[in-house]
């Protein structure tokens, strides 16, 4: 059992090497903060008392999911034209910062107190989408 774990350890970690490069540290902020996302979503849901939707949910995990593969394939160009993986850098923090404004919002949705002036911020950026 322990050989199969660490042979499957080795093929996941191989595919991640061979799909993002060296791991940043950048890549690593995004899953958690994609993670938080999803739980403040639920509780945002709960909070407004309209129930959880498996649809929602899952809909919401896929996006996740695409927003990863654009991230492989930034990471992808950047091997193809050697570019040091600036276009990889560029979708990722594109994809943190939209994460980090929804995390906000969530926790509005929450009840959360949050300051006047990133409340203000946070509808700026909206309005600009």
């Amino acid at each position: 059992m322990h050989f199969i774990t660490c042979s499957a350890g080795a093929v996941i970690g191989s595919i991640l090497m061979f799909s993002f490069g060296i791991w940043p540290e950048s890549l690593t902020l995004l899953l958690v903060a994609m993670g938080i996302d999803y739980l403040t979503g639920l509780a945002a849901a709960l909070a407004e008392k309209r129930g959880l939707s498996s649809v929602v949910g899952s809909w919401g995990l896929a996006r996740k999911g695409l927003m990863l593969l654009v991230i492989l394939l930034a990471h992808r160009i950047d091997v193809l034209l050697d570019l040091d993986d600036i276009t990889m850098g560029g979708a990722i923090y594109f994809y943190l910062t939209n994460e980090l404004i929804s995390i906000t919002e969530n926790l509005g949705r929450s009840g959360v107190p949050l300051p006047d002036r990133l409340r203000d911020m946070i509808e700026v950026l909206k309005k600009k989408k």
